[in-house]
């Protein structure tokens, strides 16, 4: 058995010799061939191969290729080694420009791998003489350095170790976006005996109209060392605002995934973000500086911080190139919020106001300027970007409105303007809210629903004299409105909608009460008796608004406590900021010396003011004296007395911030003290009606 297996394995082992044989010589027959092709190119540096060049290229890629001087292609010794002279890539036919890249010379080496996956790389790139021009069509479907047929693709540059330049521009239109960029590259200088490799470049440009500047360098290594790191400075400049961009690249042309430091200054950010279509409020001075990577189509600003005017801000802020619109995408916060900062958003110069202030700033000379921002939105803007930004303020410095803890959600889809919820604290209240700005049609129509929660009375009024200890019970109000126009002061000028404020049972000190209704002779007994911390009760309280193209009309003002009801009728209007407004409180029970008379809060919301002395007063106060001179002095007393027949309120309604119709006595008994939600003079006339202040 041994003896015939090992005759076996001697006639397998020719067989196998021969099959080795086989595979060795057609191995060495390919690297042959390879060799020689090899040798054959790098002999004549592959300069026959210039027309299939042209031939092939041009037919992959649909474009006409041409080389009308040398053209070298061949390894060298491994690497691809390409060089042409006067070579140009045709433009499709609906380009603006004939070429898409023509050079005088053009020399690179590329690793052959590279070509085969991954991204496609050179080892170095001598340009001289070149131009490249990149353009997107209209619609932005299309553009020349795509060469399928499938959508344009962003462009995606080639890795480059090392890039030497001479007198070669670059060319970027973009129709929809309205940015044109064109940027020339200065010829490559030596000094000291060694090259430098800084590549220098500056251009001009426009984006959305706005015209800009470009300047910087490329500082390369020797040429002797190919991917070593390459440091970028460029600057800049659109008009007021200055932007620079610094860092180190792995090689000369990678920024994907490589943080650059940027740095931004101007007199508005509005107008520096305007410039890539994205729409914010204006703003005074800035100076922020952030952390630039880009990856894809996405540039992400990081450790952003800086200033506008004397307010900070931080966060991070990110820019997405997608289809259609771009996407914005930011967390800011701000510490500390200069009320001066937030002018241009009101349609007013921060500058002027914070030098001549704001009655000056706002052009009119003696009237009371307006609140309601009349900055324009601008609409046609916000068909170029969405956006989701979130938005906080510790607190904001100013001396009539105290805000604080501003938190802003906002939301931009499609000309959809959300921000919800934005909550901030004012006035020790807290404030929460929904406005949603619907800008996809005309005009623009504006929702508002804005809610101040459940609030302690004590805190809420204590900025303005009342002390909390002894005061108890809530306050809660809401207003929801609709109007439309392209300004806060136009959306609000049309609203319709309700404002109501209610207040629960509670208690308030006498002497605030008192004073409220300008019943001075039991104020006088109380004071003279020391008994001014006596808590008066507070059963129910309402203060709503019917509003009407802009009017609010009381509807109604009714607040019931344990020994009056005040009433009060009038409005105030969004139109002009006018306020005319009458409260007039009806005792329970018999006094002397009640005022018995409105006090009215006329002027504009900028400058409120308070009427005391009423004209019915005046009046009152005359019959008193000729009752005194054809009577006796005590026959004056009779002008001030109130007899006490107010009637209490159905707290129901009250609390419900149901309209004047349906407010009840507590016998169930309708209401005829407290108007029909108008501001007519006529209303309501009666046996039992007392006047009150016109309005309008």
């Amino acid at each position: 058995m041994t003896v015939q297996t090992e005759i076996k394995a001697d006639e397998h082992r020719p067989r196998e010799r021969r099959a080795w044989r086989i595979v060795r010589n057609v191995v060495l027959g390919v690297l042959g061939a390879v060799f020689a092709v090899w040798l054959v190119l790098y002999i004549t540096k592959g300069r026959f191969l210039r027309g299939p060049f042209e031939t092939i290229v041009g037919r992959q890629i649909k474009r006409e290729v041409t080389v009308a001087g040398d053209f070298q292609l061949y390894f060298d010794p491994f690497d691809i080694k390409f060089l042409a002279e006067r070579m140009r890539i045709a433009n499709p036919a609906w380009a603006t420009r004939p070429d898409l890249f023509a050079a005088q010379r053009i020399e690179t080496r590329i690793p052959p791998l590279s070509l085969l996956w991954g991204r496609r790389r050179a080892r170095f790139l001598d340009l001289v003489g070149g131009r490249i021009d990149l353009e997107w069509d209209a619609a932005h479907r299309r553009n020349t350095w795509t060469f399928s047929e499938n959508k344009g693709e962003p462009f995606e540059m080639p890795l480059i170790g090392r890039a030497t330049v001479a007198g070669t521009s670059l060319r970027y239109l973009d129709p929809r976006l309205r940015v044109l960029v064109d940027v020339g590259f200065e010829t490559i200088r030596a000094g000291a005996g060694r090259i430098d490799d800084q590549v220098r470049f500056s251009g001009t440009g426009r984006a959305l109209d706005s015209p800009f500047t470009l300047a910087g360098s490329l500082l390369s290594p020797n040429s002797t060392v190919t991917n070593g790191e390459n440091k970028l400075q460029a600057t800049a400049r659109f008009g007021r605002d200055v932007v620079e961009m610094s860092g180190t690249l792995p090689s000369a042309t990678q920024i994907e995934g490589v943080p650059l430091r940027v740095a931004a200054r101007g007199r508005n950010m509005a107008e520096l973000l305007g410039i890539i279509g994205v729409t914010v409020p204006e703003s005074r001075g800035y100076r922020v500086r952030a952390r630039m990577v880009k990856e894809g189509s996405e540039y992400r600003f990081t450790r952003l911080t800086g200033r506008f005017g004397t307010s900070d801000i931080a966060g991070r802020f990110t820019v997405k190139q997608r289809e259609p619109r771009i996407h914005i995408d930011a967390d800011l916060t701000t510490r500390s919020l200069d009320i001066v900062d937030v002018a241009p958003f009101m349609g007013y110069n921060p500058d002027l106001i914070a030098t001549v202030g704001v009655a000056a700033a706002s052009g009119q000379a003696g009237p009371v300027p307006r609140l309601l921002p009349d900055a324009r939105l601008r609409v046609e803007s916000l068909k170029l970007f969405d956006a989701d930004v979130r938005y906080k303020v510790a607190a904001v410095r100013s001396r009539r409105v105290p805000i604080s803890n501003i938190d802003l959600t906002l939301t931009l889809a499609n000309r959809l303007l959300t921000m919800s919820p934005l909550t901030f604290s004012m006035a020790r209240g807290e404030v929460a809210s929904d406005i949603v700005i619907d800008a996809r049609g005309t005009p623009v129509r504006t929702k508002y629903d804005i809610r101040l929660a459940p609030t302690p009375i004590a805190r809420l009024l204590a900025g303005w004299g009342v002390e909390e200890a002894g005061t108890s019970g809530t306050v809660r109000a809401r207003a929801q409105l609709v109007g439309v126009g392209d300004t806060v002061h136009d959306s609000l000028s049309t609203a319709n909608g309700r404002i109501a404020i209610t207040i629960p049972a509670g208690t308030m000190w006498t002497r605030n009460a008192q004073l409220s209704e300008l019943d001075l002779g039991t104020f006088a007994l109380k004071m003279f008796q020391d008994k001014l911390k006596e808590p008066i009760r507070i059963r129910c309280g309402l203060i709503g608004f019917t509003v009407r193209n802009g009017v609010a009309a009381a509807d109604p003002i009714l607040i019931d406590t344990s020994k009056n009801v005040v009433v009060g009728r009038g409005g105030f209007s969004f139109r002009t900021e006018a306020i005319d407004l009458a409260f007039r409180a009806d005792g329970k029970k018999f006094s002397i010396f009640s005022g018995q008379s409105p006090v009215g809060v006329g002027g504009q919301f900028a400058a409120p003011k308070l009427d005391v002395i009423s004209p019915e007063l005046l009046a009152r106060a005359g019959a008193g004296l000729g009752l005194a001179l054809v009577a006796s002095p005590v026959g004056a007393v009779l002008a001030f007395v109130d007899i006490g027949d107010a009637k209490s309120a159905a707290c129901g309604p009250v609390l419900g911030g149901a309209t004047a119709a349906a407010q009840r006595t507590t016998r169930g008994e309708k209401r005829d003290d407290v108007g029909r939600g108008t501001t007519s003079k006529e209303e309501n006339s009666g046996p039992k009606r007392k006047k009150f202040l016109g309005i309008f």
